[in-house]
């Protein structure tokens, strides 16, 4: 009975979670007359209108690349610097490793509307609002903490004995940290790499704030400026919003185990 309540429970949580992005899907798949009827339509005619119109209207093609370089540049620099820095602060004997941890952790907490005014000024004097590197810096930033943390305790729990015998074969330390210490903690780069990816491709605030031109808005900024001749274009937000969210969708059900490894093995090893 209590396994029966908990998969009921279990469901309807789901379910409840769900229920706006099938909603958007469900949308997305109806004709004009369906989305603004009365009494609402839950059956779609499943037409793809509301998608050409999205990707032919509003340039919604356009947002998906700017998104796609923006969050894979942020992964790859977040990830390549989180590599170096988790192993120094795993392996170096740090003096104040704490104090440093505990300074990533305090910039990770910082709401961003207390630093938009500092970045916002530092990007416009380099020259670097509306253009990918002045969205990249930012994010960078702000993902930096948590990859730094997932690395950290993953080289932590690795085995000293494993760099002494490569140092014995001749390794460097670049050689010792990629071809040895890397590999062995693939579930934590998977785990940062994707919640990295994950927070850069959704984010809003600092796309807003930092790309007022059109040909540098990420997805996000682009479906929330949406724009109808009378009313809101609901049909090519559906379909756009369903755009960007089911690849991270994908990503999830695809790396589920790795993700799910990375972050318990995370929590049990720190």
């Amino acid at each position: 009975m209590n396994r029966l309540a908990f998969y009921i429970v279990t469901t309807l949580v789901i379910f409840f979670s769900l229920l706006p992005f099938l909603w958007f899907v469900d949308t997305s798949l109806k004709t004009e007359i369906e989305v603004t009827a009365i009494p609402p339509v839950l059956l779609p005619s499943g037409t793809l209108h509301f998608y050409r119109s999205s990707i032919e209207n509003y340039n919604l093609l356009h947002y998906v690349k700017n998104s796609i370089i923006v969050a894979g540049s942020v992964t790859v620099i977040t990830i390549s610097i989180s590599i170096f820095t988790g192993y120094a602060v795993a392996r170096l004997r740090l003096k104040y490793k704490g104090l440093i941890m505990g300074a990533l952790l305090m910039v990770s907490m910082f709401p961003q509307i207390s630093i938009a005014g500092p970045v916002w000024r530092i990007l416009q004097s380099l020259g670097w609002l509306n253009s990918y590197q002045g969205l990249i810096l930012p994010y960078v930033t702000l993902t930096l903490p948590l990859g730094v943390w997932i690395m950290a305790s993953f080289f932590k729990e690795l085995p000293s004995e494993l760099e002494d015998s490569a140092k014995i074969d001749g390794c460097s330390h670049t050689q010792t940290l990629f071809k040895i210490m890397v590999p062995l903690a693939a579930p934590g780069v998977f785990t940062a790499a994707i919640l990295v990816f994950i927070y850069a491709w959704n984010e809003f605030f600092f796309a807003l704030l930092i790309m007022t031109q059109q040909e540098f808005q990420t997805l996000p900024v682009g479906i929330a400026l949406f724009q109808g001749q009378y009313t809101l274009p609901w049909g090519e937000i559906a379909a756009a919003s369903t755009v960007a969210t089911i690849p991270l969708v994908l990503l999830v059900l695809l790396f589920q185990r790795r993700i799910v490894r990375g972050l318990s093995a995370g929590a049990i090893k720190g």
